[in-house]
């Protein structure tokens, strides 16, 4: 792929960054430090305290992004947890899907504590949910189509109607 080529598709999508397999993983932005930082900036913006890296809850992101890995359907695991999922081609990094849900914030009213009419913010609120403190993600890529699979799950649970995030 050519210079001007790459450019253009980085300048049409905010939400799928391009990787190549050659780059080493402390590249890729898929540490639990990195959605870890990634979370606790969005929080921090709306004056919401950090979350920390849980690995039990890690563990379940990890079993139910395995199930998805043939697939890559963006269907929720049903699961104890609040949860975000995400899905990017050729690759998305974990930083970038907390990007992702975080650029919904642009649709959330506070206010009102509700999104805009035809918009989605859910997974924003999830990110800055003042109660949710212990998160757990996993990535995985997919066999069937060289997609990306990512999931955070988030203890307790957050978007609990009647509340506000923060």
């Amino acid at each position: 792929m050519d210079v001007l080529k790459l450019s253009l598709s980085l300048s049409l999508s905010l939400f799928c960054v391009l990787t190549f397999i050659m780059l080493p993983s402390s590249l890729a932005q898929d540490s639990p430090r990195d959605f870890v930082n990634a979370h606790n900036a969005a929080r921090a913006q709306v004056g919401v305290g950090p979350v920390h890296w849980d690995e039990r809850v890690a563990s379940f992101a990890r079993q139910y992004a395995n199930q998805r890995i043939n697939d890559c359907r963006l269907v929720h695991s049903g699961g104890p947890y609040g949860e975000n999922i995400a899905w990017g081609m050729p690759d998305l990094s974990g930083t970038a899907a907390v990007q992702m849900w975080v650029n919904e914030k642009q649709f959330y009213n506070y206010g009102s504590n509700t999104c805009a009419a035809g918009k989605v913010c859910g997974h924003y609120t999830q990110v800055v949910w003042r109660n949710s403190v212990r998160i757990g993600c996993a990535k995985v890529r997919c066999t069937n189509n060289r997609g990306t699979f990512i999931i955070c799950n988030y203890e307790p649970r957050g978007n609990i109607i009647g509340q506000k995030p923060y």
